[in-house]
């Protein structure tokens, strides 16, 4: 099951928490292990002298002792599912052998209706996939607009760019740890090697530069609205700083106390463990200030659209920001407010949904919003394709000639 919850950073930890100290498929493998342990050599010395006309054997759920001809043994479902009901199954012992177990394993030992069912995580493990794949596509014809285009260089945009980079790393991220730790063929519940760990990492780091630049996106417009931006090197460096350098304290302080005080399985189990605050908390409070950013940004707007205080020429280019602003929710990620100051375990299968399937697809969304949707976006790309016909065949479209580019907030 652990395989379909293995997409966010986040979201690791909480299912982890929510069931065990182990990944739940782990810990029933290792429980079955254990049994099938006891049970051959339980098997093996008995073998010899046993004269029943039923041997015991193990059958991959459950150790079947001798039995003779006639005998019905009842067994209870593994006691590994503390969460199933308490029901038996059950064998009869004829003259051609142990007879097939009645009722069988998946009804006797249903699942509880609380509890998510592997279909779902499947679906889970499905919409994620999709939208990290459709959102990296779109992420970088996005980041290649940008950057090929001189006249959308601005520091608006170069501030986009490094938020479209971190979504672009954190879709890398999730199928590079996706192929390490989860592929078919691999132990995922003994795997503890320096590929794995690099990849859990890199994922944590992904996660966090993503939500730092978050915050810058949200601290530029505020100080875009309260006009104290200055376009200055400095200030874009110091942005830069926040996004790419922060992170990188807190991964490295993260790994640093993994070797030395908590050097378990692949670092991707998080429960119960006082140093996954050094990344959870950083995020944590980076989105409740995005969500005070976010409160504040609706606080000016409504105050300065109000048309006693504003000049008549200044009216549309607020109404403007109105309306971008209206879109922040996925640029700011104030999504991530429903469960940010909730424990882990609150919730899994909402939390699931929310945090992996609609934060899969908010890279995607971002970049339509904030670049294909886009006015100066789309007229610097009118403007070059009908240069580029002009050149190639001579003909330039009624109306083309002399169009203005639209001013940027």
């Amino acid at each position: 099951m652990c395989v379909f919850l293995c997409g966010i950073s986040l979201v690791l930890s909480l299912t982890s928490s929510a069931f065990s100290s182990l990944h739940p498929e782990c810990e029933y493998i290792s429980q079955l292990e254990k049994a099938e342990q006891r049970c051959l050599q339980n098997i093996e010395d008995h073998t010899n002298r046993s004269s029943q006309d039923c041997l015991p054997f193990w059958d991959f759920i459950h150790c079947w002792p001798s039995a003779v001809v006639g005998e019905i043994i009842h067994v209870a479902c593994p006691s590994v599912f503390s969460f199933f009901e308490n029901n038996t199954v059950s064998r009869n012992c004829t003259h051609t052998g142990w007879s097939d177990p009645f009722p069988p394993y998946h009804i006797a030992c249903s699942v509880d209706d609380n509890i998510p069912e592997e279909s779902y995580f499947a679906k889970v493990k499905l919409i994620y996939t999709i939208g990290y794949g459709t959102s990296l596509a779109f992420l970088t014809i996005a980041v290649g607009i940008l950057l090929l285009f001189r006249r959308l260089r601005c520091a608006r945009n170069y501030i986009h760019i490094q938020l479209f980079i971190t979504f672009i790393l954190k879709a890398v991220a999730v199928f590079i740890k996706d192929a390490t730790l989860f592929s078919e063929d691999t132990d995922h519940c003994t795997l503890s090697n320096a590929a794995c760990k690099a990849s859990v990492v890199f994922c944590h780091y992904c996660v966090m530069t993503n939500f730092f630049w978050l915050l810058v996106e949200a601290l530029y417009l505020n100080s875009l609205l309260l006009s104290s931006f200055h376009h200055s090197r400095r200030c874009l460096w110091g942005f830069a700083m926040l996004g790419w350098g922060v992170p990188v304290f807190f991964i490295a302080l993260w790994i640093g106390s993994r070797v030395y005080f908590e050097d378990t399985e692949c670092w991707d189990i998080n429960e119960d463990s006082p140093f996954w605050w050094i990344i959870k908390g950083p995020i944590v409070v980076s989105i409740g200030i995005n969500f005070i950013l976010f409160m504040n940004i609706i606080r000016i707007l409504i105050q300065k659209l109000n048309p006693r205080l504003i000049q008549f020429n200044n009216s549309s280019q607020y109404r403007r920001l109105t309306k971008s602003t209206l879109l922040l929710i996925p640029l700011f990620g104030t999504h991530y407010m429903v469960f940010n100051f909730l424990p882990d375990y609150f919730n899994v299968n909402l939390r699931l949904c929310i945090e992996l399937c609609i934060g899969s697809f908010q890279g995607l969304i971002v970049a339509i919003l904030y670049c294909f949707l886009n006015q100066e976006v789309q007229k610097e790309v009118q403007m070059h394709w009908l240069r580029w016909q002009e050149n190639s065949y001579g003909v330039v479209p009624p109306g083309a000639k002399g169009s203005q580019m639209d001013t940027p907030f």
